[in-house]
């Protein structure tokens, strides 16, 4: 359960959270608010004071039917903030939420430490030779199609079964080259269906059986605020809940956009163990 992020160990015997940073004018729940350096600069600070051990900086949002993003333009949004991020919080633990290996390489080589691929590979053949050859820590989420196409694509016979089977062979893959750091996100809202994400979250500790750490990411999704009728903007107790049963069934990091909230879950669920 340690991580190695640019030579620094990060044990998650005890939970950690992940602070989501989007910059991109479109993102479902905080689409705009950092739109410059200053507003980021204050949102990465208040994350770090509030707990977060991770700050995920991402470029294309994945919603679904998000617009397509060029290449080009996904790193014109990143590498100014996280070369920024890195001039100011050195000590900051920087992921970058993207399914390219161009942007990963290259955000690597600007200072952060981890790759967060919604694909785990499958949007870029390149992706798993460039994190061997990067050796940073790489978290593959489960997805099926793109985010453009994902919705239609939600059919299942057994699907805490099938995604099992699919982390399987993803792990092994990235095994035979060479890739030590792995993280496993089951990528609620992703190609599931309302009930199906939930499924997945009553059964989340099976995912243990893959031996790797787990990443919850429900933050504000719509799993949430359809079921309590509400939208993304009122979710907040909604999310805490569903991070406490993540914690409960094994999570290790929490994905938010609430770092002092999810750090408060994390403080409580360790009072448990």
């Amino acid at each position: 359960m340690t991580i190695n992020c640019n030579g620094k160990l990060i044990d998650l015997s005890s939970p950690k959270v992940m602070g989501i940073l989007n910059v991109t004018p479109n993102s479902f729940f905080d689409g705009g608010k950092h739109s410059d350096e200053k507003a980021i600069l204050i949102q990465v600070e208040k994350m770090l004071l509030d707990g977060a051990t991770f700050i995920d900086i991402g470029g294309y949002s994945s919603k679904p039917s998000a617009e397509f993003v060029s290449e080009e333009e996904e790193l014109q949004r990143l590498l100014p903030v996280v070369q920024k991020v890195v001039q100011e919080f050195p000590e900051a633990i920087i992921s970058i939420d993207t399914f390219r290996s161009k942007v990963a390489k290259e955000t690597i080589e600007n200072g952060a430490a981890i790759i967060n691929d919604i694909s785990a590979g499958n949007l870029d053949d390149k992706m798993l030779q460039t994190i061997a050859q990067l050796q940073v820590t790489y978290i593959m989420m489960h997805m099926k199609g793109t985010p453009q196409t994902m919705q239609t694509l939600a059919q299942y016979e057994n699907i805490v079964k099938e995604m099992v089977f699919y982390f399987s062979e993803k792990v092994a893959h990235a095994r035979s080259l060479g890739i030590n750091d792995l993280i496993i996100d089951p990528g609620f809202g992703f190609a599931k269906t309302l009930e199906q994400n939930f499924e997945v979250l009553s059964k989340f500790e099976l995912f243990q059986m893959l031996e790797l750490p787990l990443l919850a990411g429900v933050s504000r999704k719509s799993m949430i605020y359809k079921t309590l009728e509400t939208t993304a903007e009122f979710a907040l107790n909604g999310t805490t809940s569903l991070n406490t049963i993540s914690l409960l069934k094994g999570a290790k990091i929490l994905r938010v956009h609430d770092v002092k909230e999810a750090v408060e879950c994390v403080k409580l669920y360790n009072q448990l163990t």
